[in-house]
C-alpha cells in the first residue's frame, strides 16, 4: 500500500522534531516536508500535494486557520489535521469551518495522533475524545447564542479587538502581541467581516457592550 504522505507545519523546531521521531517509526507514513509558517505550508502543499497536513493553529504572519482555508481551496484532496496546544471552542470551530478534518491537542498520546492521521487520510473526521462532548454541546446552542451576541471571534481576534478599541495603532498592536503588522491587518479585516462592522467606532461600541473594555479605566 502507498504510504501516507505527511507535511508538518509548526513554527517550533523542537515540536517538529518530536513529531518527526514518532511518525518516522510508522511503516505506513512518510514525511515529505516540514515548514514553519502558514504561507510556506500553502506553497508547499501546491507543489507536493501531501495526503495529510499536520497544522499548528497559532503561527506568525499567517495562522493555521487561514492556511487551512487556502490549502483546501487549492488542493481540496489534502486533509488538514489541527495539532495544537489550544483547546478553545472557537479555535476548534474556526478550523472546521476552514476545512480541517480533525483537531488534536499536543497533549494527546502518541497513538491517538497516529490514529487521527490514519483516520483523516482515509476521508474520515477525528475529534479528540475529551473535547468532543463539550464541543458537541456547544454546537447545539451555537446558533441561538450567535443570534444574541454575534460573538464569533477567536481569542486572538478578541485581543486585537480590545487593543483597537483602546486606540492602539496596528504597529503598536503588533509589537504588544509579537506579531507582524500584516497579521494585525488580517485580524482587523476578519473582525470587521465577522461582526459586520465598518469603523473603529463600531468596534469600540461592541467592545464596551461585551464588557471587553471599561471606560472608567
Amino acid at each position: 500500500m502507498p504510504k501516507i504522505k505527511l507535511m508538518l507545519v509548526d513554527d517550533h523546531a523542537l515540536v517538529r522534531s518530536g513529531i518527526r521521531m514518532l511518525l518516522q517509526a510508522q511503516s505506513d507514513m512518510e514525511i515529505v516536508a516540514e515548514v514553519e509558517s502558514g504561507e510556506e505550508a500553502v506553497a508547499k502543499t501546491q507543489d507536493l500535494r501531501p495526503n495529510v497536513v499536520l497544522m499548528d493553529v497559532e503561527m506568525p504572519d499567517m495562522n493555521g486557520i487561514e492556511a487551512t482555508r487556502l490549502i483546501k481551496e487549492g488542493v481540496p484532496e489534502t486533509a488538514v489535521l489541527a495539532l495544537t496546544m489550544y483547546e478553545d471552542d472557537q479555535y476548534f470551530f474556526e478550523m472546521l469551518k476552514a476545512g480541517a478534518s480533525g483537531y488534536v491537542p499536543k497533549r494527546a498520546a502518541p497513538d491517538e495522533l497516529v490514529t487521527a492521521i490514519r483516520t483523516v487520510s482515509q476521508g474520515g473526521v477525528f475529534l479528540y475524545p475529551s473535547l468532543a462532548a463539550r464541543l458537541v454541546k456547544d454546537y447545539l446552542y451555537r446558533d441561538e447564542e450567535e443570534e444574541e451576541s454575534g460573538d464569533v471571534l477567536t481569542p486572538r481576534e478578541q485581543e486585537v479587538l480590545v487593543l483597537i478599541a483602546e486606540g492602539l495603532t496596528n504597529a503598536e498592536i503588533g509589537e504588544k502581541l509579537v506579531i507582524s503588522v500584516k497579521t494585525v491587518d488580517r485580524h482587523r479585516e476578519n473582525i470587521m467581516r465577522k461582526l459586520n462592522m465598518h469603523s473603529r467606532i463600531d468596534l469600540v461600541k461592541y467592545a464596551i457592550k461585551k464588557g471587553l473594555i471599561d471606560l472608567e479605566e
